[in-house]
């Protein structure tokens, strides 16, 4: 289905206070749904995404509960990423195969592995090596999810509305990240992990018979007798030769390390022994997190991306740094919630300005490559998941959110220095 809604002129911040001027803005940002395969890429999406938000809360408190250790919290948030070595190998699978295929054979492997656990919690039998086994590999298949979704965003709509359909991708994974946790947190407190796994099995199922709808527009896969290998290499040579996406992807590997250990891995240990709540009220503050981040998607995607992308991206950086900071001084469970959703924001903001820079300017024979480097920088999160979990473990979660905001910060502001074309990106 094509688009056909006229493209209003570009408007200034004065009309966009004007109702008029507001309503056609948020038409035509909407209009990007008219494209039918780009709805089945953003619906499997999300319900792929509010699967592994739940499933995130859930293994971690589950680990908690039965460990008592907020090191192994942070240990089986990096088992879930252990294997995204195949991240490179991914991104060329997705380049030469069709996109959709991929993504709906990931999303029902996925709905197997909670389907193994729900067993193995029902029989009685399970062990606490079977949970990091079963999230080491679930991480290895969900490898191959994000390069092809996150590709198939950029192939399923003309270039000029690449950067909605950025937005909206980013803005339908923060709606999964307000609703999963909280629905997670509470399906755990009433039904305990069984009953909660049996959602999130659910959710898998859905999201890969959405996907099988998705009728690629993107040109096809390259047929090429080149071995795998070799793409991955003319992939990376590609990257090295453009200094926008290696900064992009450098910036990624900075926030990886840091913001993203906060609420995966600091948050639920911050309930617990700072905020003394329990599963329904991490739920609430992680409920927050999303909000600021549903927040922040939603006016990125009414108001476009006719911004300064680098400088942008770096100072939503910076922001989200920031409020883990102020987090780390808060004492006060709703305090620490309202800080939730600056943090949220300034997260959300950094992933449609990041997505924005690799999708618009990445050559689409190279998208399934190029955002294989993005989930291959996960690699960092798993690193600063296990050194944040320590450092909460062996002297206080402040300090831990006190070293990762800090660093966030230094880096980002030390790489704007270093790569001049990244904080000069205006958008494509």
């Amino acid at each position: 289905m094509q688009d056909d809604s006229p493209r209003p002129r570009n408007l200034n911040w004065g009309q966009l206070l004007t109702s008029k001027a507001s309503i056609a803005r948020a038409a035509y940002a909407f209009s990007v749904f008219r494209h039918r395969n780009f709805l089945f890429v953003w619906s499997s999406t999300t319900l792929v995404t509010m699967g592994t938000q739940m499933e995130m809360v859930v293994m971690g408190w589950f680990v908690l509960t039965l460990t008592d250790s907020p090191f192994l919290v942070g240990v089986i948030s990096a088992a879930r990423m252990s294997l995204n070595v195949l991240a490179l190998f991914a991104g060329a699978v997705a380049d030469r195969v069709p996109k959709q295929r991929v993504l709906a054979t990931v999303e029902f492997m996925m709905a197997a592995f909670a389907g193994l656990m729900i067993l193995l919690i029902l029989s009685g039998f399970l062990e606490t090596w079977h949970i990091f086994l079963l999230a080491m590999t679930t991480g290895m298949v969900r490898v191959f999810e994000m390069p092809s979704s996150q590709a198939l965003v950029a192939d399923t709509l003309p270039q000029d509305r690449i950067a909605n359909g950025a937005a909206f991708n980013t803005l339908g994974r923060n709606i999964a990240m307000l609703i999963g946790p909280l629905v997670g947190g509470i399906l755990f407190k009433g039904f305990g992990p069984g009953g909660a796994f049996i959602a999130i099995a659910a959710l898998y199922m859905a999201s890969g018979w959405v996907a099988l709808y998705v009728r690629s527009s993107g040109g096809g896969p390259a047929r090429t007798a080149e071995s795998v290998a070799r793409s991955v290499i003319g992939g990376l040579k590609y990257v090295k030769g453009q200094q926008v996406l290696w900064a992009t992807l450098v910036l990624v590997l900075i926030f990886e390390s840091s913001g993203w250990t906060f609420h995966t891995t600091l948050v639920p240990i911050f309930a617990r022994n700072e905020l003394n709540a329990d599963s329904g009220g991490l739920g609430l503050l992680l409920f927050a997190f999303g909000a600021g981040a549903v927040s922040a998607s939603l006016v990125w995607a009414m108001i476009g991306s006719g911004r300064p992308v680098g400088r942008y991206m770096i100072g939503s950086v910076v922001v989200w740094h920031a409020s883990i900071l102020v987090f780390a001084t808060s004492g006060s469970f709703y305090v620490s919630m309202a800080i939730l959703v600056v943090t949220g924001a300034g997260f959300a903001s950094t992933q449609f300005f990041m997505l924005s820079a690799l999708l618009g300017n990445t050559l689409s024979e190279y998208r399934g490559r190029v955002m294989s480097l993005r989930s291959l920088a996960i690699y960092a999160f798993a690193l600063g998941s296990m050194s944040s979990g320590a450092i909460a473990d062996f002297w206080s979660p402040p300090l831990a959110a006190a070293v990762v905001g800090t660093m966030g910060i230094v880096l980002a502001l030390l790489l704007a220095v270093l790569a001049p074309k990244l904080r000069k990106l205006q958008a494509s």
